[in-house]
């Protein structure tokens, strides 16, 4: 019997796509920008955080955000309306962006000059997003207190590959099954390193301290 050739495509794929995305970061670090990726399930409040931290930052630090979805440009309008320079990226039915993508969004978004942070607030999803290298420099999760504080044992990847996650909606925690702690604990059982900042966009609170270390890693990557 003839044997059959497997080929590993998956491995393939991720390998160059890491290589680009190496590549990406490389010529980000020769302009001064700073690429953060923004990850999440929908509905978790990417957009509202985004919008809060615009308040804080912008006046000191050019932003601009690629707001990735499947379809519509809800978010990148409100974006707009925050005074953020902002585009929509539509991935024609893609559930994440890898490194080619991200660079597609950048030279629309950077092509008039003047970004320091750009923003990726990739599609929301806690599986596929965290597969990709972007080619950011930093990784975030948001994870919303109605999601759940066991959301790290059950999407492991999503929390193993961020360097901060938000813990968002903490205005209602009392009426949720959340365990702030046990979910502090569950995230660093996948990610020792990872930073853990609670939040709520919608009132603001906590957002100081997520702005904090926004400005700490900018201020590290251009030194």
């Amino acid at each position: 019997m003839n044997q059959v050739r497997v080929i590993e495509v998956k491995q393939s794929v991720f390998a160059d796509n890491d290589k680009r995305a190496a590549a990406l970061r490389g010529e980000l670090k020769e302009r001064g920008v700073f690429l953060l990726n923004l990850m999440s399930a929908p509905g978790s409040g990417k957009t509202t955080t985004l919008r809060r931290t615009a308040e804080l930052l912008k006046d000191e630090i050019k932003i601009g955000v690629m707001e990735a979805d499947i379809d519509s440009d809800v978010d990148a309008r409100a974006m707009a309306a925050a005074g953020v320079r902002s585009i929509q990226l539509h991935t024609g039915g893609m559930c994440h962006l890898d490194a080619d993508m991200t660079r597609q969004g950048l030279d629309e978004l950077l092509a008039e000059g003047g970004v320091e942070l750009a923003i990726l607030e990739n599609v929301g999803n806690l599986v596929c997003p965290a597969e990709f290298d972007t080619g950011a420099v930093k990784n975030a999760a948001i994870l919303s207190v109605p999601e759940g504080d066991d959301k790290p044992l059950k999407y492991p990847l999503m929390f193993q590959v961020c360097d901060v996650v938000l813990i968002n909606k903490t205005d209602v925690a009392p009426y949720f099954d959340f365990d702030l702690d046990k979910c502090r604990e569950h995230i660093k059982m996948r990610n020792p390193s990872a930073v853990v900042i609670p939040i709520c966009a919608k009132t603001g609170e906590g957002v100081d301290a997520w702005a904090d270390w926004l400005r700490e890693q900018i201020a590290a990557w251009r030194n």
